[in-house]
């Protein structure tokens, strides 16, 4: 899989990770090894930043040149681009919604087993059922 992201990385003009998992620090996803494979010019944007990033060597709230490739690490990027963040998260929500959406019965469908619904839900019944949460 590594080799795979990095042929994609050396590809790409633009890569963006996004990549942060609740209560923890980010993983790395885009290595030193990737970024050596991309073209100078190349523009990196970290929006994980502040959790320690995706990116092996971005820097919290700067953009760095390494070797020619730009590692944006701005801290709250969406924040300084609301409208377009709210468009993003607005389709990733439609996205969600018709996973689950069962259009028969134009009902959603909470699959409990599921893994996206198993990050996503925080109490059901009464109670709270998500793990991060419960401290599991």
């Amino acid at each position: 899989q590594r080799d795979a992201m990095k042929k994609t990385c050396g590809d790409s003009d633009v890569v963006i990770s996004a990549a942060q998992v609740f209560g923890r620090k980010a993983p790395i996803l885009v290595t030193a090894e990737m970024l050596n494979a991309m073209k100078p010019g190349s523009v990196v944007v970290d929006l994980a930043v502040e959790t320690g990033g995706n990116v092996e060597g971005v820097a919290y709230d700067q953009v760095i040149d390494r070797n020619g490739v730009k590692i944006v690490g701005i801290a709250n990027l969406p924040g300084r681009v609301p409208l377009h963040a709210s468009q993003v998260y607005a389709a990733n929500l439609e996205a969600l919604v018709e996973e689950f959406w069962d259009k028969t019965n134009k009902t959603f469908v909470l699959k409990l087993d599921d893994e996206i619904i198993k990050g996503c839900l925080v109490t059901h019944g009464g109670k709270i059922v998500n793990e991060k949460l419960l401290g599991k």
